[in-house]
């Protein structure tokens, strides 16, 4: 069975921008690929900015790490996948509630539909946020090779 990171080169889900103006516009870069194969609609990308409007930037992690999803049953959303973007430079999100500023370079983006689907793409996502090295070199790729080429260096671990 592939795994994540596979289905995201193979589906095409990918893209390597090297900076943008805000975070709005890294959202909407994000989804781009996934809305070429018609696993999202165009405007998904605009569900996800008003949750963060409304939230705050809840999907914003450690190690330069964003994970930008809508809420549960979102109609942009057409298949359940996940879509990989780096961006060089920071993008930064503002600060959260407890005044940390909160920056991302790496964009996994969510699509949910089949509910055992979306949960196997989570614990394989929590398999890659745990591995620092996998992060590390993922931050360093500019190619969907060099995304796999880290994958098979640092294997995410199986179960979390």
């Amino acid at each position: 069975m592939a795994t994540l990171l596979q289905k995201i080169v193979e589906r095409g889900h990918y893209k390597f921008v090297d900076s943008v103006d805000s975070w709005q516009e890294a959202v909407k870069l994000s989804t781009e690929s996934m809305v070429k194969t018609g696993y999202v609609s165009e405007d998904y990308y605009q569900q996800i900015v008003d949750c963060i409007t409304k939230y705050g930037p809840y999907v914003v992690y450690d190690h330069y790490v964003a994970m930008p999803h809508s809420q549960e049953g979102a109609d942009g959303a057409k298949k359940t996948s996940v879509g990989f973007m780096l961006v060089k430079q920071d993008v930064d999100f503002g600060k959260d509630e407890d005044g940390e500023q909160k920056i991302a370079r790496l964009f996994f983006t969510l699509a949910a539909v089949d509910p055992d689907e979306h949960l196997d793409n989570m614990q394989q996502l929590m398999g890659i946020f745990t591995n620092e090295p996998l992060l590390d070199a993922l931050l360093e790729a500019r190619t969907p090779e060099d995304i796999l080429a880290a994958e098979a260096k640092y294997p995410p671990a199986e179960e979390i």
